[in-house]
């Protein structure tokens, strides 16, 4: 499921900067944004809905999952196709009515959603068995995580969809590097499940209390980490590049230097700066390697870290 939101996030974002189709203009219309997210969310372009798309494919999924490996009768599969079509259709009213969507771009939204669930579960089973059991599983997810980085569309004016799918394309990486890595320890058939005589309230509790702090360590210490080693390995490396936030140091206005800088970076750099000179952009905002590192840490806590401390400590 975490591999399909991925997924649903990478396409609707690129759609959404390829296409670059505006909200609804406010005013006239009134759009309602209660938190700072909500603000940061608005600035994205809107079509398709990344609201809409989610929820079928995340409703659809569930669904899927409950009528495959749960009791399927005609009453189960009515109840949850209901369920779902009323939750998609609450979820698309309710984006219109904050202003923060056309009625087509809800549409859009919903169309791409089945399409993208509809090819999903024809691969789900071949994305499963590869991630559990494959050939070069972190290798090629990580190839696959750079090309997403830069096969990506530049938008007419700059949006925060880049960054939310950096960091879902980091969670993605974290996810099948650690299951990939523990699965027969911890994530197989065999896995203890909530509220079973296996895993009590009071062990789940505990779980909680323990993992919950640890993963949010893990995401601070892998941003604190890459924030100050990303940087010097691409100042080895002769890379070039910016920081919009999280490097003071690197941001566009703070990086002049004179001639005698630039024939350093040269030397340094080698072939490497070459190679990177020959793409138009001039400069590479780190800023994307920090935020896919420390997502990608958290991801990995999740389903590695986290769960060998629960066997140390007998929950």
């Amino acid at each position: 499921m975490t591999l399909l939101l991925a997924f649903c996030d990478y396409l609707g974002n690129a759609v959404k900067d390829l296409v670059s189709a505006p909200r609804p203009c406010s005013p006239p219309v009134r759009r309602v944004t209660a938190t700072e997210d909500e603000k940061e969310n608005a600035m994205e372009y809107g079509l398709p809905s990344s609201h809409a798309l989610n929820t079928v494919c995340l409703m659809g999924y569930m669904l899927h999952y409950v009528l495959t490996y749960g009791p399927c009768d005609g009453f189960m599969i009515a109840t949850g196709l209901s369920l779902a079509f009323m939750l998609v259709t609450l979820i698309g009213i309710a984006r219109v009515y904050l202003g923060m969507h056309s009625l087509t771009d809800v549409i859009a939204g919903i169309s791409f959603g089945i399409v993208i669930l509809a090819f999903w579960l024809v691969v789900h089973d071949h994305v499963d068995a590869f991630v559990v059991s494959g050939q070069n599983v972190t290798f090629f997810w990580a190839s696959l995580s750079l090309v997403m980085c830069f096969a990506y569309p530049r938008p007419e004016f700059p949006t925060p969809s880049f960054e939310f799918h950096t960091a879902f394309n980091g969670v993605a990486f974290g996810i099948v590097y650690g299951v990939q890595q523990t699965y027969t320890r911890f994530h197989g058939p065999e896995a203890p499940l909530i509220l079973s005589h296996q895993l009590p309230l009071l062990a789940y509790a505990g779980r909680v209390l323990v993992g919950i702090p640890t993963i949010l360590a893990v995401k601070s210490c892998s941003k604190a980490l890459s924030k100050w080693l990303l940087p010097v390995m691409c100042s080895t490396l002769g890379i070039p590049t910016v920081s919009s936030c999280y490097v003071p140091a690197l941001k566009p206005s703070d990086i002049g230097g004179g001639s005698g800088n630039k024939d350093e970076a040269k030397q340094a750099g080698g072939y490497l700066q070459r190679v990177f000179s020959l793409f138009p952009q001039k400069a590479y905002d780190v800023d994307t390697g920090i935020r896919f590192v420390q997502y990608a840490g958290l991801a990995w806590s999740v389903v590695d870290l986290v769960p060998v401390i629960f066997t140390h400590l007998n929950l």
